[in-house]
């Protein structure tokens, strides 16, 4: 059973950092690309980063090249987004996704205020 756990957002000023992380188990997490994704309120569920299996392929959505990076840590089953420079249209639950996997996590809310 695939468990996906997110973690790190909270209320932050326009500028500021957060580091994002997604704990994975209940399945191999070295042999699966990931992917964050975020949701406004009252929006669809958008695309955000997208990391493959060791690393070597990074996608990002335009809206957030250049502030955050994704990285992931095979040993720990873990994800992470580092997102800088925060913006108030960054505001949003962040959710975390293998790939050939349909299962979300509860995702962590991310508050960036003016």
């Amino acid at each position: 059973q695939v468990q996906l756990v997110e973690s790190g957002g909270g209320l932050v000023h326009s500028g500021g950092s957060l580091r994002l992380a997604c704990v994975a188990a209940g399945f191999t997490f070295s042999e699966h690309a990931m992917r964050w994704y975020r949701q406004a309120p009252g929006k669809e569920r958008t695309f955000v980063a997208r990391m493959s299996m060791y690393g070597e392929i990074i996608d990002y959505a335009d809206s957030v090249k250049g502030r955050f990076t994704i990285s992931r840590d095979n040993a720990k089953n873990t994800l992470y987004l580092q997102m800088n420079n925060l913006k108030p249209e960054d505001t949003g639950v962040y959710y975390c996704k293998a790939d050939g996997y349909p299962s979300w996590g509860q995702g962590t809310q991310v508050t960036v205020s003016s």
